[in-house]
């Protein structure tokens, strides 16, 4: 069963998901950073975040393979 942001995911072109990606990424980083000043109040963000990024990635890779 796949969720909804899988199949959000899989619509999108690659431009947009490589963009998605770069702003996921960034906005990681600066939850993290918020995060070690000041706890937060959901810190399952970040784990949400995370996984995410690896969503976007998988269907990088799995664009990837399928054009070779």
């Amino acid at each position: 069963m796949k969720s909804k942001k899988q199949q959000e995911y899989k619509e999108l072109s690659d431009k947009d998901l490589r963009e998605r990606l770069d702003a996921e990424k960034t906005d990681l980083t600066q939850t993290k950073i918020y995060h070690t000043t000041t706890p937060l109040d959901n810190s399952g963000s970040i784990r949400e975040k995370r996984r995410n990024i690896a969503r976007i990635q998988t269907e990088l890779r799995a664009r990837e393979l399928k054009k070779d």
